[in-house]
């Protein structure tokens, strides 16, 4: 028994590592498109839901995005079977770098405004975007994460992803605005 007690000062001692996850339910992005090839500029709105991802302990983010995530497949109705195939293929990876023990300081109602270097990853481009971000300590193992400035991606670079162009055609854009505006909204939970 007093080994047992005498482990315990140790045990506090220790670092702990959080396990931070993405809440698929409460975690994702809206997009403004700016369609340019009609007779008039017409801008859609677009969502990316579900977003899974976590922050492993050495502090990498890693973020799939996958087409099933979209709702592409939503505007576009009945598609051909081996298009199923495609849907949970990640369509491009965000990584990042997050020291997890920086969300673990956040008292509660805190805020930590931190500019994350994603770098974009598909088959064949990789490509890097600050962002800043704000984080805000909303329950005891829950993290806000949202802009912590107006985001907007680069249409020109949208479009240049040939990955991407193809899923923008099938949706009938032939050219967009080259300025995307951006909303993210997700939740960080430490499991």
């Amino acid at each position: 028994m007093k080994a047992l007690i005498a482990l315990f000062p140790l045990l506090l001692a220790l670092p702990v590592q959080a396990d931070w996850q993405l809440d698929p339910a409460q975690s994702q992005v809206r997009a403004s498109i700016t369609q340019l090839d009609g007779s008039a500029p017409q801008t859609h709105h677009h969502h990316v839901s579900n977003l899974q991802g976590d922050i492993s302990p050495d502090g990498t983010l890693r973020l799939p995005l996958r087409l099933s995530q979209t709702d592409v497949l939503q505007r576009l109705g009945d598609l051909p079977p081996w298009v199923g195939l495609l849907t949970n293929t990640p369509l491009v990876t965000l990584v990042a770098q997050m020291p997890p023990e920086r969300l673990d300081r956040l008292d509660m109602g805190e805020e930590l405004v931190e500019t994350l270097t994603f770098r974009v990853q598909t088959d064949r481009l990789t490509q890097k975007e600050a962002v800043p971000l704000r984080f805000t300590r909303v329950g005891l193992n829950e993290v806000r994460v949202t802009h912590a400035e107006p985001m907007a991606l680069d249409g020109n670079a949208l479009m240049a992803n040939s990955t991407l162009r193809t899923v923008l055609s099938l949706l009938g854009y032939q050219q967009i605005d080259e300025h995307v505006p951006v909303t993210l909204n997700a939740l960080l939970v430490n499991r």
